[in-house]
């Protein structure tokens, strides 16, 4: 059974309107590792049965079939906070942009996003929202956008990170209106800083209205934080980025983050936004279910090292021109998937919910996405033994393959 090299995955027999049987795979489900299993998926694009073989399993008459020669199958990853990659961006108003992103976003392990907005002027905001409504209704070439995910313009100036200050405003009921209009129904998430003028208000009316609230570049205090979950808060942004930190004597937000069992942290898992120690330190705290691995990587992730704009990108690392600012990410999730064992010592089945079960729930998705089971969409990955990417699929569709 071959275990490394390029893994050819042309199926076998039947056609493309029949189902396809995955066969001689191990395959990460919620209930565990299936070893020498098979999944079958339909024509359009459901797990329809999954299970250890029995036989060996047997395609039914029509059925294609793909041998995986013992590769892993794990369900596919999903980035609930990613502005950009490989020249793309969200706040660049064409169509072209975020189907670019998407095959990108394919191309390195992940099959669902949100859209993530940045703080701009309104207008390039709404403008950024009309276009993600048009992508999602036009469908995109790579990973499936699920949805919106507002990081800003209600953020704390203390806390703003590489946003412009001038890009920052109070909480506003009435500007936000504008935004879910604006959405269309596909807002998913809002970053916002609570203690600011009017983020508690606002806040509970967006929860009202059925989006749910991260906190985020925020210098919210331990009480403020525990006053937002109160009203139903249960998410953080960019844990120990951007937020008031832990301090024996002050907790913040993100000693709020390790206490409060309600929240969800996100976390930039690249080694460079958090030490891999903290990493370690989060996932013993928190667990798995708890933690929600993404990139929140920016238009320059993919390029070459240089300076574009007011940022400079050296070695992984992107910064405001001029400082140690970090300014997003170079992250893809496939890496970080590998950073996270590397870091916790974790195995894989342990650290998949971090970045499938839980940003599933996260952007709304957890009854589609998330996992190999029966009923979901079929969004797998197929790695080798050490974790490289060899395809990655949609609703059953290859929207990438390695080819050699």
């Amino acid at each position: 059974m071959r275990q490394s090299g390029w893994l050819p995955l042309e199926p076998k027999g039947g056609s493309a309107m029949s189902s396809t049987v995955w066969m001689n795979g191990s395959f990460y489900t919620e209930q565990g590792v299936i070893e020498n299993g098979y999944m079958r998926v339909s024509a359009d694009g459901l797990i329809q049965d999954i299970g250890p073989e029995f036989g060996p399993v047997r395609p039914k008459e029509g059925e294609r079939f793909v041998d995986l020669q013992g590769r892993k199958v794990i369900p596919g990853l999903i980035d609930v906070h990613v502005h950009g990659g490989n020249g793309f961006e969200v706040m660049k108003p064409a169509y072209e942009q975020l189907d670019g992103m998407s095959r990108y976003f394919a191309a390195h392990g992940t099959t669902t996003f949100l859209a993530t907005t940045a703080s701009g002027t309104q207008e390039e905001i709404v403008a950024a929202l009309h276009n993600i409504r048009k992508a999602m209704s036009l469908g995109v070439g790579g990973a499936e956008i699920a949805g919106v995910h507002l990081e800003g313009p209600f953020l704390n100036d203390k806390r703003r990170g590489a946003f412009q200050t001038s890009d920052l405003r109070p909480a506003s009921i009435d500007e936000m209106r504008i935004y879910l209009e604006a959405a269309g129904g596909a807002m998913r998430l809002v970053t916002l800083a609570p203690e600011i003028p009017g983020g508690f208000e606002l806040a509970a009316w967006l929860l009202e209205q059925g989006v749910q609230v991260s906190i985020g570049h925020s210098d919210a205090t331990f009480e403020e934080v525990k006053n937002a979950v109160a009203l139903g808060c249960r998410h953080t942004t960019h844990h120990f980025n951007g937020m008031r930190p832990l301090h024996h004597r002050d907790p913040g937000v993100a000693g709020a983050g390790l206490m409060i069992p309600e929240l969800t942290t996100e976390l930039i898992a690249d080694g460079v936004h958090v030490h891999p120690a903290v990493v370690k330190m989060l996932f013993d705290v928190k667990t798995p279910k708890k933690v929600c691995v993404i990139t929140d990587s920016v238009v320059y992730a993919g390029l070459p090292d240089g300076v574009y704009g007011g940022s400079t990108m050296a070695g992984g690392m992107i910064t405001l021109t001029g400082s140690d600012t970090l300014a997003g990410s170079t992250l893809t999730m496939i890496q970080a998937l590998r950073n996270v064992i590397d870091f916790t010592g974790l195995p894989l089945e342990t650290v998949l919910a971090a970045f499938t079960l839980v940003p599933a729930a996260e952007c709304g998705a957890a009854n589609r996405k998330g996992s190999l089971n029966v009923g979901k969409d079929a969004d797998f990955l197929i790695l080798d033994g050490e974790l490289q990417l060899h395809a990655t699929y949609v609703k059953g569709k290859a929207v990438y393959q390695r080819t050699a």
